[in-house]
């Protein structure tokens, strides 16, 4: 709602007003400051009143000093905007469709600021504004006016005759590429800063928005911290190798070849060196023979003598390591690269995941998530594949699997709730022109609890499916294996058809971290299925015991001195804890019916392709 634009403003006022009232009921409080506290909190009382000030409350907050701008979605309001009808006001947005009428006396301007799905029909007559110029798509105008009832039969309830063009930034139409007509998703692609500007993208962004507002909501109303995570890590959470790796190396491989080293050089500076060696020897020899008074007196001699043997050497040893690099790169002896001269000193790697550091503030602060982009370097070009997405990755202290299931449930609810009360009009857009179950699938989601299904049963059930006729890309369902897309699928839509939250996998096609069941067959973890994607969530129970951890690090051949803060969490103060992982733009594509993921994520990242 509108008024609740004002509310942080109004939150200030009002704590400062309290305040002073707290500091006039002092009894003791010195005359001079009294004067000042009363001062002070009328201030406070006059601000408060003037935010809420139902003549200015449409007003956009940060908008006021240039226009007095309302947004769109505010003007519609609750009643499609009739309780402001006979009023002025400023609106402002871009062209989405416009048109001539009466022989070009006015222009109809469909406006959209990007705050609702709905467009804002807006009458410019001829001696405001040149009806042909301003009714091109792609246009921004900021118009002043007069709010009135539209005509019998409208779509909407008012339109804004403009008395007044406040702003105009004209669009050449022969060359703007977002036409009118529906453009495939595609296309949009490659037009990655302008596509925002399409119902869809914009449709969609605003249902991130609402599930990124909903993520916090949900996280801090359970007690949850919120933390940053980083993005440059020297730990491969997920033993995959498929990282970006970070490193200021490269910039050497430019000098490369500028003044190449050359045996011959290596032994013209040795034979400089050992020069400067002999000249050292023969003043420490010389110097024998004197007595204290002249020893003290060649005394600069020697130190000038060592400071030339010294870089000589330096000389030597640097001209020795260059020799061992390779296109500018620096190599060790043994012919590697040499990572002491690089940045940090060690290898290290864009994060693919921030639950390794989430853990250690687990640790100490018992409920945590993160929620941050992260980057997988493989070479995917899927509609389910990204190189750069975002996370969800809450960690529990004192929880086992089965707490973790329940909050990972929990979290897509109330994240479904939130997109179905504030984002009908989107997810009715989405119905029509791209999935016409998207809300029945959300609602569905908020209705009742998800399904539990060991991974045991669920390939007995896949494998059952088969004897019975069902038909899979990959037939070959055999206890071990990691389940496909196709298969996950078939168990939360057609046998289910609800969520599932999917336990108890084997330990061979899960993570190092994930705590090993009793059986030493499975691990505790689980996975969350979902109708119209699959794994929608990734979670387990960790091992916390330090024994059968340090082995599975051998099992995967990780290095255990990378994971040694990792370990430090079993060796002081071990402690029970689970969490999990939410692909964000997965969560999108679910709620959304948006097939490639792609499209639900502003500025996507795939081989080949980091545009905008």
């Amino acid at each position: 709602p509108a008024a609740s634009r004002m509310a942080a403003r109004k939150e200030i006022e009002d704590y400062l007003c309290q305040t002073f009232d707290r500091q006039l009921a002092l009894s003791d409080l010195p005359e001079e400051e009294r004067a000042a506290a009363e001062k002070k909190k009328a201030a406070a009382a006059q601000n408060l009143a003037a935010l809420s000030d139902p003549d200015t409350a449409l007003e956009n907050p940060y908008s006021k000093s240039l226009y007095k701008r309302i947004a769109i979605k505010d003007l519609f309001g609750e009643d499609q905007g009739r309780r402001v009808i006979g009023k002025q006001v400023v609106v402002g947005g871009w062209v989405k469709t416009g048109r001539t009428a009466d022989k070009g006396a006015f222009a109809f301007l469909e406006l959209n600021d990007g705050t609702t799905p709905i467009n804002l029909q807006t009458l410019v007559p001829k001696d405001v504004q040149d009806p042909d110029t301003c009714r091109q798509t792609g246009t921004c105008v900021v118009v002043q006016g007069e709010v009135k009832a539209a005509p019998e039969g409208a779509k909407q309830a008012i339109e804004v005759h403009s008395t007044k063009i406040l702003h105009f930034g004209s669009s050449e139409a022969a060359s703007y590429p977002i036409a009118k007509s529906k453009l495939s998703l595609e296309f949009l692609r490659e037009k990655i800063h302008l596509r925002v500007r399409t119902n869809t993208i914009s449709a969609v962004q605003r249902i991130r928005n609402c599930l990124a507002y909903a993520t916090h909501k949900f996280f801090q109303k359970s007690g949850f911290q919120y933390v940053h995570t980083p993005i440059i890590t020297a730990s491969d959470c997920e033993g995959a190798g498929e990282m970006f790796q970070v490193t200021t190396l490269l910039s050497a491989a430019d000098a490369a070849g500028s003044d190449p080293i050359t045996p011959e050089k290596i032994a013209e500076l040795k034979a400089a060196s050992s020069a400067a060696g002999g000249e050292v020897a023969e003043i420490k020899k010389a110097q024998k023979e004197m007595d204290a008074e002249a020893k003290a007196a060649d005394k600069p001699r020697l130190t000038a003598a060592l400071e030339k043997l010294t870089a000589a050497k330096k000389a030597v040893e640097d001209a020795e390591k260059s020799m061992r690099n390779v296109g500018g790169i620096p190599r060790t002896a043994e012919g590697k690269v040499d990572y002491s001269e690089d940045f940090f000193g060690q290898p290290v790697n864009m994060t693919v995941s921030g639950q390794l550091q989430a853990e250690i503030y687990a640790c100490a602060m018992t409920s945590v998530y993160t929620f941050g982009p992260t980057f997988r370097a493989e070479n995917s070009h899927t509609s389910r594949h990204l190189a750069e997405f975002w996370m969800i990755e809450p960690e529990i202290a004192f929880a086992d699997l089965y707490d973790t299931m329940q909050c990972a449930e929990d979290y897509v609810r109330y994240c479904c709730m939130c997109v179905l009360e504030e984002c009908m009009d989107d997810m009715l857009f989405l119905q029509k022109m791209y999935d016409p179950k998207c809300i029945e699938r959300v609602k569905g989601v908020v209705a009742e609890p998800f399904e539990r299904c060991s991974y045991t049963k669920a390939i007995e059930i896949l494998q059952e499916a088969i004897k019975n006729g069902k038909k899979f890309e990959n037939m070959d369902v055999v206890w071990g294996m990691d389940m496909g897309s196709e298969h996950e699928r078939y168990l939360s839509e057609v046998v289910f058809k609800k969520p599932v939250c999917c336990y108890d996998y084997p330990k061979d096609i899960k993570a190092f971290y994930m705590r090993v069941n009793e059986d030493n067959k499975t691990v505790a973890s689980m996975d969350v299925l979902v109708p119209g994607v699959g794994e929608l969530i990734g979670g387990s129970q960790r091992e916390e015991r330090l024994d059968v951890l340090l082995q599975r690090l051998a099992d995967f051949d990780l290095e255990p001195k990378q994971y040694d803060w990792y370990l430090d969490l079993r060796r002081y103060g071990t402690c029970v804890h689970s969490g999990f992982g939410l692909g964000f733009e997965r969560l999108i594509c679910f709620t959304t019916g948006i097939e490639n993921i792609r499209d639900v994520i502003p500025f996507p990242r795939w081989p080949g392709v980091a545009r905008g």
